[in-house]
């Protein structure tokens, strides 16, 4: 029998052991062995520290992210390939996508949070604090990656998503992972990890992959480590205290399985469609994954009035639940993860039912679809009915993992709130209710038991994403029995695996640590304006003192009247007693307006566009006659993807001090522009370098890729001159409508293209026939031929012209089209 490997210090092993047998949970056959007999976890996690973590750790948050959104990108491409796997761990094509799919989406998510850190390896959070009166010495706060691993003990219902959701948080720190999935399904993980290794997208070691029992795995952590747990309350519990966890202060998260609770609102009675929502979600949370999920719904809340009628309509439900082998278009519902499994959720069942009615479904009898159910780990979902919820509290503490849930009635939102909280902590609840005043009621008083509160109702239905779904983006994780834990949650995620730290100082030091400006940091004087650099050449402090502007009277006036913004202090001189103006006194948005004309740079460069204001202060009034200058000072420098029709571009944000004639600090502000990046990729293809790259043109050449000779290499350019120049025009655009717009913004890019790209019209690996004798007369004609195209644009510089691969193109595209174009077959024959 096959054995599934791990993937440790940088290569596929395989136990030494028997293995333990994994099972196709829809026909009981073993799939493979998961074997760890032999592994050395001490130099696992030594391995991770040092060889994964040394590049991570260096890598800027920009970097990390865009790391993910590739392997992210990768993965989906491979995609259907996991699907089949996912048939054997009992999981429908639906379930599949959620822990597939999901998974990915966890990807992308954490790799757009990249956006809100900045271009730097670590992290500045928070504020400026000022300690002294004087400004000059002052705190602040950073977070670096911590020099550990991040240690992830998974459950078996996820197998992707499980260990995706955790590793994209850590890899967006800095900070390596060694994942030990379930053994039930890990098969699933170790195909995912084994494309993930084969993109070499990765650093090595920043993925470790152990795939079977790893019982001593904690026992070699240490203070800079982090443990992460999904799983059972009493393991995470025993993991918890463990010893080596408490001696080396390791931060322990820890998500349990929990008994969550959604309440059917007394509004939402028969008919209304919140009623309907709820009988909705309590059926899919019954029945995707079987109900293995975490997050699923355990607990019923309903009015004591509805029961009878939510319990009709819940079986109703049910039964159209069909079961059995989840490759079928028709099922519904598959298996559980394994027969041990279907025991253990019978057991609890049993145990639930010495109080509690089970009032729909079977223990011992289950219709199945395509499949053997008693090869199978299949088990028919059960509804119970618990009528005495206070005093019988089996319902509150004890969980059937599968497709169970109990239904209990409630007399007010307060007797609701209560059994809610009765599960003494979950990572979800909901309420289904079109009453906000309902809503905020149970939200209110609710919240302190749980990790996420969903309210359900007709306006949100057709986009929520449901009571089970975490999503990347909040917090998941829960209170109490829950484990107290927070895996996620956007930036939150992130900041668990890095090290806050305070740091103190003087503003120019801080300035130099933290890379943004700090308010009364020595400048640095710009050589030229700051508005001519590109975006890589500025640098945080760098700064301009501009000539002064003495505010009229009449300026005051014209921007009234401009603006429509007649408030008296700046129009009715006679309404000034009592309040806080002396005379006419400028409009705040005039200073800033005045302070742009004083630092603005008129001329064209790589300032694009105004991007923003932020946090403007008006320190005192400004009066007519007031003379201000200011200083403008790159704050600090966030990059930016660009996805439309611009060149790259990065954000500066300059902070803005206007100063009076005695020096007083008036007003501040932070501007927002975008700034063009350098073009440093392509060589400028003037009529001299042309020159000089076709007289090192030999016909002997051979490309660096591709099949073309140098010849045909020209008379392929000279042919997409003649599109160029409005010659050729009787065909139709290649590229799909959908992708166009993409495609022609990628022009704008400094991308090169892609090598071996094949050109629409040639057929692909197959050189056409030459059309002239020799090299050198190609050479004349591809040089006539770039003439008119350029003789073309002259005479018609409004002109738009159709190109086969990148649609519509204007005078300037079509010059970006030919730099890139040139560049990428000069470079085919190392001429660049």
């Amino acid at each position: 029998m096959k054995k599934i490997q791990n993937y440790v210090t940088g290569q596929w092993i395989e136990g030494k052991g028997e293995g333990t047998p994994m099972y196709d949970a829809i026909t009981g056959e073993v799939v493979a062995l998961s074997d760890t007999q032999g592994l050395d976890f001490a130099e696992i996690l030594h391995y991770g520290r040092t060889k994964g973590g040394e590049v991570l750790r260096k890598m800027t948050f920009q970097e990390r992210g865009n790391m993910l959104k590739s392997l992210a990108l990768y993965l989906t491409k491979k995609k259907e390939a996991f699907y089949e796997l996912s048939y054997r761990t009992g999981a429908t094509r639906m379930d599949s996508w959620i822990d597939i799919e999901g998974g990915f989406g966890n990807l992308f998510s954490n790799a757009s949070l990249r956006k809100l850190f900045p271009n730097q390896s670590y992290h500045v959070e928070g504020e400026p604090i000022d300690l002294s009166r004087g400004g000059r010495f002052m705190a602040h706060h950073i977070m670096v990656p911590k020099r550990g691993v991040a240690v992830h003990i998974n459950a078996f219902n996820f197998p992707v998503w499980g260990m995706l959701e955790k590793c994209a948080s850590n890899w967006m720190a800095g900070v390596p992972a060694v994942v030990k999935p379930a053994t039930n399904g890990s098969f699933l993980t170790e195909a995912v990890v084994r494309e993930i290794i084969a993109s070499g997208i990765l650093p090595e070691g920043a993925l470790q992959l152990i795939t079977g029992s790893a019982r001593i795995i904690l026992d070699t952590v240490e203070s800079q480590d982090v443990v992460t747990f999904t799983g059972s309350a009493t393991t995470g519990r025993l993991l918890k205290s463990h010893k080596r966890i408490i001696e080396e202060s390791v931060p322990f998260n820890m998500e349990a399985d929990s008994l969550n609770a959604s309440v059917l609102g007394k509004d939402a009675i028969p008919g209304t469609p919140e009623f309907d929502l709820f009988i909705k979600e309590v059926r899919n949370e019954m029945t995707v994954k079987c109900g293995q999920k975490c997050t699923a719904i355990r607990r019923i809340i309903v009015p004591q009035d509805l029961v009878d009628e939510v319990q009709i309509a819940l079986g109703k439900a049910l039964d159209k639940v069909t079961i059995g082998d989840p490759r079928l278009k028709g099922v519904r519902m598959g298996a559980l993860i394994s027969r041990d499994q279907v025991t253990e959720v019978r057991n609890r069942v049993e145990e639930l039912a010495k109080t509690a009615s089970i009032v729909y479904g079977d223990l011992d009898k289950i219709d199945t679809i395509g499949a053997d159910s008693k090869k199978g780990a299949f088990l028919s979902p059960i509804l119970l009915r618990e009528d005495n919820p206070f005093k019988n509290l089996s319902v509150h503490e004890t969980e059937a993992f599968g497709p169970v849930s109990t239904i209990m009635p409630y007399n007010n939102i307060e007797e609701a709130v209560t059994l809610a909280q009765m599960g003494k902590g979950s990572l979800v609840s909901s309420i289904a209710t079109f009453d906000d005043k309902i809503a905020k009621e149970y939200v209110v008083n609710a919240a302190s038991h749980h990790g996420r509160i969903l309210v359900i109702n007709r306006e949100m239905a057709k986009e929520s994403t449901g009571h089970g779904s975490p999503l990347p983006n909040l917090v998941h994780g829960g209170p109490g029995r829950a484990g107290g834990g927070e895996e996620m949650g956007g930036v939150r995620g992130i900041k668990h695996y890095l090290q806050r730290t305070a740091i103190q100082g003087s503003p120019t030091t801080l300035t130099e640590i933290t890379g943004i400006y700090q308010a009364n940091a020595k400048y640095i004087e710009a050589e030229q304006h700051p508005f001519k650099y590109h975006w890589e050449d500025i640098q945080p402090g760098m700064s301009l003192k501009t000539h002064k502007r003495t505010l009229t009277d009449t300026d005051i006036i014209n921007f009234s009247n401009l603006t429509w913004d007649h408030f008296y202090a700046h129009t009715d001189i006679t309404s000034l007693d009592g309040s806080i103006f002396e005379k006419r006194t400028a409009h705040g948005y005039f200073i800033i307006a005045a302070a742009a004309g004083l630092f603005v740079y008129p001329n064209k460069g790589p300032v694009a566009a105004n991007y923003g204001l932020e946090d403007c202060r008006f320190l005192r009034p400004l009066y007519h006659n007031d003379t201000i200058y200011v200083r403008l000072t790159c704050k600090q420098k966030v990059d930016r993807d660009v996805a439309s029709a611009e060149h790259p571009s990065g954000i500066v944000k300059w902070f803005v001090e206007v100063f009076d004639s005695e020096d007083e600090l008036v007003a501040v502000a932070t501007i927002l522009t975008m700034v063009q990046k350098k073009q440093e990729v392509f060589v400028e293809m003037t009529d001299d370098k042309i020159e000089e790259l076709l007289s090192k043109l030999m016909p002997d050449m051979k490309p660096k890729w591709g099949i073309m000779t140098p010849q045909h290499m020209l008379e392929h350019l000279e042919y997409t001159y003649k599109i160029a120049s409005g010659e050729i025009q009787d065909f139709d655009v290649a590229t799909p409508e959908k992708i166009l717009e993409k495609i022609h913004a990628s022009l704008y890019t400094y991308d090169k293209f892609p090598r071996n790209t094949n050109f629409p019209l040639l057929e692909k690996d197959k050189l056409e026939d030459l059309k002239y004798p020799d090299l050198e007369t190609a050479k004349q004609k591809f040089k006539e031929q770039r003439e008119k195209y350029l003789e073309f644009f002259k005479e018609n510089p409004e002109a738009k012209l159709k190109n086969l691969v990148f649609g519509e193109l204007n005078r300037y595209e079509s010059y970006l089209l030919e730099r890139k174009h040139l560049n990428h077959h000069f470079e085919q024959f190392n001429l660049l």
